[in-house]
């Protein structure tokens, strides 16, 4: 029987930073991965769509040579390549997340799919893990949407679209959140014809609708043809083309595209845990933890993409920060702060926050004050030739 103070279950940013501040804090720790370590954010997530993301960058600052002064360049775009390339990064940065390193910390590591026996009992590959405190970090992952016909599809998600190898002529993305408008615009600036398709009024519904707009004028003028208020009503396959029957704001509109992009909706990794049997509550966005990350069982606690809070990397870090403090120094109950986390989408230009949004703001203050910032005022913005978009800063009443 195998007993520690501290059971890691997921090897994700959540579960390697807790891992590694517990050891070195002199807690015996055991880590449980399904697969392989590293996540979400360096297979599926951050690393390999920004190491996209820049080369599209550099694609389009190519393409603008005439802008600063020199002569035209042709950009010649082998795909393939540009996938190596990806995937050269994500092996630099995967050392990292090497098992050998969280062996050398003294970490006990386990791999195979596992559940819970009982709150101090966990089970993997038929070895028993006693421990007096577990995390459980399992992250998330997409899910499908009930729309018709979706399931006779062969259709992409975010993981399933880093591993293509051939540049599709056209691209339709079903969902104008992050994920869709990222790979949207990196596709569109490697040579696709894009279409996103969005539900709401809007790209990006959670974010500033006035910045959200101008972010959509600044796609559209790139090329990508965005259509919102769209009801997705049947989707179908004929050869190699993806079909898509919808309804906007009443009129009958039908996509096509040789690939198509799902990328809305994500679901907690907790199927296979055993946690309504040991009286972890959850719900379809995630376990349930309070404002120090404990569980409603005691010893156990959660953190990253699988509380469905918060699906950053650098909420998953700092939430792991907060699980070391309280599992190993139950005294000190450092609790979350959620008025000021950082919150990206990577397009260019960024669309980037940091605490309430205007329309957030007036729920919760009789009085507020906004004050804005054109960029195309701005001296290094004219130098940078990126003058489109704004500062917006959203003030109570004091300013």
């Amino acid at each position: 029987m195998n007993r520690f103070d501290l059971t890691v279950i997921g090897g994700g940013v959540g579960g390697l930073v807790t891992a590694s501040g517990a050891s070195q804090f002199g807690a015996k720790v055991a880590l449980v991965e399904k697969e392989k370590l590293g996540g979400d954010c360096l297979h599926y997530g951050c690393v390999p769509t920004k190491s996209l993301v820049r080369t599209a960058k550099v694609i389009s600052l190519m393409r603008k040579a005439s802008d600063f002064g020199l002569n035209p360049v042709n950009v010649d775009i082998e795909f393939k390549k540009l996938m190596d390339h990806m995937r050269s990064v994500q092996k630099k940065i995967g050392k990292h997340d090497d098992p050998e390193r969280f062996e050398k910390m003294g970490v006990q590591l386990f791999f195979g799919k596992g559940s819970f026996i009982d709150t101090h009992t966990f089970e993997v590959n038929e070895k028993k893990i006693k421990s007096r405190k577990f995390l459980i970090a399992t992250g998330s992952r997409p899910i499908t949407l009930p729309i018709p016909g979706l399931d006779k599809v062969d259709f992409l998600n975010n993981i399933k679209i880093l591993a293509l190898n051939k540049l599709p002529e056209s691209l339709l993305v079903i969902g104008a959140g992050p994920i869709g408008v990222e790979f949207a615009q990196v596709f569109s600036r490697f040579g696709s014809k894009v279409t996103i398709i969005e539900k709401e009024g809007q790209i990006l519904p959670r974010e500033d609708k006035e910045l959200a707009d101008i972010l959509e004028d600044i796609l559209k003028k790139e090329g990508i043809e965005i259509v919102t208020c769209v009801d997705i009503k049947k989707v179908d396959q004929s050869k190699n083309k993806k079909i898509i029957e919808a309804e906007c704001t009443g009129i009958k509109k039908r996509f096509e595209a040789d690939e198509l992009l799902v990328a809305i909706g994500r679901a907690p990794n907790i199927e296979d845990l055993n946690l309504d049997k040991i009286g972890v509550e959850t719900t379809r966005r995630g376990i349930v933890v309070d404002e120090t990350m404990r569980t409603t069982v005691p010893n156990i606690w959660a953190c990253g993409d699988v509380t469905g809070m918060f699906p950053f990397t650098h909420m998953a870090e700092y939430e792991a920060g907060l699980v070391v403090a309280n599992a190993l120094f139950p005294l000190i109950k450092r609790k979350m702060d959620k008025r000021v986390v950082p919150w990206t989408t990577f397009t260019d230009p960024e669309l980037a926050r940091v605490g309430l949004i205007e329309d957030e703001a007036k729920k919760q203050l009789d009085d507020i004050k906004i004050y804005k910032y054109h960029f195309k005022d701005h001296d290094r913005a004219v130098i940078d030739g990126e003058t489109e978009g704004l500062i917006k800063l959203v003030c109570d009443k004091k300013g």
